[in-house]
């Protein structure tokens, strides 16, 4: 008998607003983007996770806050 356990995460945005600052790689404006993280586990939500994400909205590069 194999049991085979399935678990999975999925990424949503939620929403997005402009950020204070610049790109160091271009010079854009900075994007940050609330994403909503679902951990699924056989199908069924499991866990779920809001996450703030910075992009920059010219090169579309993740910038990380330091």
């Amino acid at each position: 008998m194999c049991l085979v356990l399935v678990c999975d995460e999925e990424d949503r945005v939620i929403a997005r607003q402009s950020a204070p600052g610049a790109c160091p790689y271009c010079g854009g404006m900075v994007q940050a983007a609330d994403v909503e993280t679902q951990w699924r586990f056989c199908f069924l939500p499991f866990c779920f996770k809001t996450k703030r994400k910075y992009y920059c909205s010219i090169c579309s590069r993740r910038l990380v806050v330091q």
